[in-house]
């Protein structure tokens, strides 16, 4: 089982000592014992800087909520009659209004609310705008919150330093590392132009452009993985035959290199992660395209959230 796998892994790790005519087998096996433990070192600093990052007090983990404006005046605060309804006992009941206009939003503070806009104290202010590229944040206590646009909607995401599972958040159930889940694919590029669907989780639907589709082998049968482009990264959104019992239901996400000049990438399902919606509720995750449901189990990367965590 898995051998086009281990083989792929013994081509990645084990080059130099193959390579060498005058190597012992005793060499070969402790130089690729060195590479493996090496390996697997990368692979713990990578998930050690991954929970770092979801601890940060603007990280995933501070998530507590997600508001979608209507067209004209949304007033927000503690109280329960507001449009925005904040954690009680954080801000006062009636602490404002976001006004929703033309493509843009204002904030207008009541009078004796202490808000912070960006480090300044702020009265009235403009927080969204067709030009804006990343929106101020607003401050009050542990809270901070901000406008993001999705599609054609606005909406305010609340995140408080304090919340619960941040607080007791105690890390992620993974798969042993293993090197033959890090895998050589060819991109095959998309030449024609087409794009993919991408849903997320609130339902919303785009058109989205792709460079092209990773192909590949696992237990020898060719699979493939359409992705999108992050940057100098290629970003893919996938689901396999684990989700729902030991992996999260709505799919995995990781990150490649661009391809070299030849088109190959390496694809390393041990960094493949769970998206943050499987943390908390709030988030508004692409989902995977149906043609990236791979009919065979990946058993590498992280496992479910909810598996271990109690929440």
């Amino acid at each position: 089982m898995l051998k086009n796998l281990i083989t792929a892994a013994a081509l990645v790790f084990g080059v130099a000592t193959i390579s060498s005519c005058t190597s012992s087998p005793e060499s070969e096996a402790t130089a690729t014992t060195e590479d493996a433990a090496a390996y697997k070192a990368t692979i713990e600093a990578w998930h050690e800087q991954r929970i770092g990052n979801l601890k940060k007090e603007d990280g995933w983990l501070a998530l507590v909520g997600l508001f979608w404006l209507e067209p004209g005046e949304n007033t927000f605060g503690s109280g329960p009659g507001n449009d925005l309804v904040f954690p009680e006992g954080k801000i006062a009941e009636q602490a404002g209004t976001f006004v929703l206009a033309d493509n843009q939003v204002k904030v207008k503070l009541k009078e004796g609310v202490d808000v912070q806009l960006d480090g300044k104290p702020v009265q009235e202010a403009i927080v969204y705008s067709s030009d804006t590229v990343e929106a101020p944040k607003l401050k009050h206590g542990s809270l901070t919150w901000f406008v993001i646009k999705r599609g054609d909607k606005y909406g305010v995401r609340l995140l408080d330093t304090e919340s619960d599972i941040r607080k007791n958040f105690a890390g992620i159930n993974r798969y042993e590392v293993n090197p033959a889940y890090n895998i050589q694919a060819k991109l095959e590029p998309n030449n024609t132009g087409r794009t993919i669907t991408i849903t997320n989780i609130v339902g919303q639907t785009s058109q989205e452009e792709t460079p092209g589709t990773l192909v590949f082998k696992i237990d020898g049968k060719e699979q493939r993985l359409d992705v999108l482009q992050e940057g100098n990264q290629l970003f893919v959104i996938f689901a396999d035959k684990t989700n729902g019992h030991e992996t999260y239901g709505a799919g995995r996400y990781l990150y490649t290199d661009l391809p070299d000049e030849n088109g190959n990438v390496m694809v390393d399902f041990n960094k493949a992660y769970n998206p943050p919606c499987a943390f908390v509720t709030y988030a508004t995750c692409p989902l995977p395209p149906k043609q990236n449901f791979l009919q065979v189990e990946v058993p590498a990367g992280e496992k479910s959230f909810e598996s271990e965590s109690g929440y």
